[in-house]
């Protein structure tokens, strides 16, 4: 035998060469239908296992289609898959109207969780409020039902001016709460409130970027400087996004031209842009101020960010949601689509503001996270990404990984909220006694010209209060003084705004609750004093500690 051969080194390598092409061979020769085995191989040998040896007739594309959502589900927070039997209502919500009782919702723990009460909606009436959980429809338990979103939907939604039966679970509430609500024509528009909040200060109020956002923007925006506005508060807080390009064509009417808005990077290098202003804006020369809360997300920081990161417009309010994702809707030929995450956005400055999902992370806690460690209440709580600095345009410094931080921030208010004011709002009194007291008064009330001229018809605020009280011991909720006087403020307010929104819709409502609302009085106090004047630097937004 060749000497070579004893060896090893030489004879193990040649053995281990020849046992996989054995290897190969004996496979492709016996397993020759799991050729090319991959997972897209895995999936389809279980489903024609199931199809041929399972003891049952089932139809295997069901199971596919419970499948995907979970699927999907491992990508991104944002990425959904939406069933043919979906698609319709999911896309209405901005593009269209429907009767229903003014909602949306997720399913999360097979509950039905409240996410946004639709402005002006019959939920709103009544009082149902978002982070509620719906447990009963019409008295049929639903929570822990496994409940598809289609059929929550069929029992929600019905015809016009009939009523659903909802048991609603609150934190604040040991009890189930039940509320009656006549579905109704859910009107889809952008624009809550258009008017003049002091002489000079028009205040628009922006619920979310849909299909017709940027045609009411302009709109108000022309009508409030016809009429002499010569500053604008943009009101972007508890908006949770939506069409993008309405965002960046809102944002191009303030900035001057070549001024960078957003860009967009993804996988897919094709479809990689940025943004620039084109010049043409109607407003390049109106002092600006954007607020934001810890709802505001997605389009909302769009705009917010493109303001901040030109320092053109200032920011107030509290750190945004931080959603950088984009996403793209795609039909599939079956009438379902999938909402899926292209690209991430990224500011002028750079940045880009989506919170971590890393596993681990539990990303649907993340806003309570923020409630618990006080960030809410308290602008020093708020955990940045010091590896995550920018800069603005003018040199301030930025933020990217987790929403945007305002340049001025103005806590949570809870000033006022007792467990008086809490038992109450969940007996939904304040909206019960306000309709009753509209109705009583409607000839009357409806000769004002808006929010502000109603308030003079109204009684005094310890007769309207003593009434309430009144009103709420016959349904139920005891007077305690001590706590009612700590509630005073809230409570008055919350009435009359009430009231006002029964005779001049939601922008009654918001031109008597910004009246007392801290962070709107911040955004006026920063426009009479010259912090927001452009160019926004330190030195504006600090002026009064200086």
């Amino acid at each position: 035998m060749n000497n070579r051969l004893k060896n090893p080194g030489v004879w193990m390598p040649l053995a281990l060469a020849l046992a996989l092409v054995g290897g190969m061979w004996i496979g492709k020769t016996f397993f020759n239908n799991y050729h090319g085995w991959d997972s897209r191989s895995k999936l389809d040998t279980i489903l024609e296992l199931i199809n041929k040896n399972y003891v049952d007739e089932i139809d295997t594309d069901s199971i596919l289609e419970v499948s995907f959502p979970e699927i999907i589900s491992h990508l991104d927070p944002h990425s959904v898959y939406i069933p043919a039997s979906d698609l319709q209502s999911v896309n209405e919500e901005l593009e269209g109207s429907f009767s229903g009782i003014g909602i949306s919702f997720n399913m999360l723990g097979d509950t039905i969780n409240v996410l946004e009460v639709i402005s002006g909606g019959p939920s709103e009436k009544v009082g149902i409020l978002p982070g509620d959980r719906i447990i009963t429809i019409n008295d049929s338990l639903v929570a822990g039902q496994k409940w598809t979103n289609s059929k929550v939907m069929s029992n929600l939604r019905g015809p016009k001016g009939s009523t659903v039966r909802l048991g609603i679970k609150r934190p604040t509430a040991k009890e189930l709460l039940p509320y009656d609500v006549k579905r109704d024509d859910i009107p889809v528009t952008s624009i809550d409130a258009s008017y003049f909040i002091d002489d000079e200060v028009g205040y628009i109020k922006i619920n979310k970027f849909g299909a017709t956002t940027y045609s009411e923007f302009l709109t108000s925006m022309v009508t409030l400087m016809a009429d002499g506005a010569k500053r604008f508060i943009i009101d972007l807080r508890g908006n949770g996004g939506g069409f993008m390009d309405h965002a960046v064509l809102m944002a191009n009417e303030f900035l001057p031209s070549g001024s960078p808005i957003v860009a967009i990077k993804g996988k897919n290098r094709s479809r990689d842009n940025a943004t620039m202003s084109d010049g043409s804006g109607s407003f390049k020369d109106k002092e600006l101020v954007v607020l934001l809360d810890e709802i505001s997300a997605s389009a909302s920081e769009i705009f917010a960010g493109a303001m901040q990161d030109n320092d053109r417009g200032l920011i107030i309010g509290r750190r945004s949601f931080g959603k950088g994702l984009v996403q793209n809707q795609l039909e599939l030929p079956d009438s379902s689509a999938l909402r899926l995450t292209i690209a991430r956005y990224y500011t002028p400055s750079g940045r880009c503001i989506q919170k971590t999902y890393a596993p681990g992370v539990d990303y649907e806690r993340e806003l309570l996270n923020r409630f618990e460690h006080g960030e809410l209440y308290n602008a020093d709580s708020i955990k940045q990404d010091k590896s995550l600095e920018f800069t603005t345009l003018h040199g301030r410094t930025v933020y990217g990984g987790g929403g945007i931080t305002p340049d001025i921030f103005v806590p949570n208010d809870s000033t006022g909220i007792t467990s008086y004011y809490i038992n109450v709002i969940n007996a939904g009194l304040i909206p019960k006694y306000t309709f009753e007291y509209t109705d009583a008064n409607r000839a009357n009330l409806s000769k004002s010209k808006d929010g502000h001229e109603l308030l003079t018809m109204l009684p005094d605020d310890d007769t309207l209060l003593q009434n309430f009280v009144n009103y709420a011991q016959k349904n139920g909720v005891a007077p305690r003084w001590y706590y009612i006087n700590l509630s005073r403020d809230l409570l008055v307010n919350s009435l009359k705004a009430m009231i006002a929104r029964n005779i001049h819709g939601v922008q009654g409502y918001y031109e008597v609750m910004n009246d007392s609302d801290p962070t709107v009085l911040a955004a006026l106090e920063a426009l009479n004093s010259g912090k927001s004047a452009f160019p926004i630097t330190d030195s504006n937004v600090n002026k009064d500690n200086e």
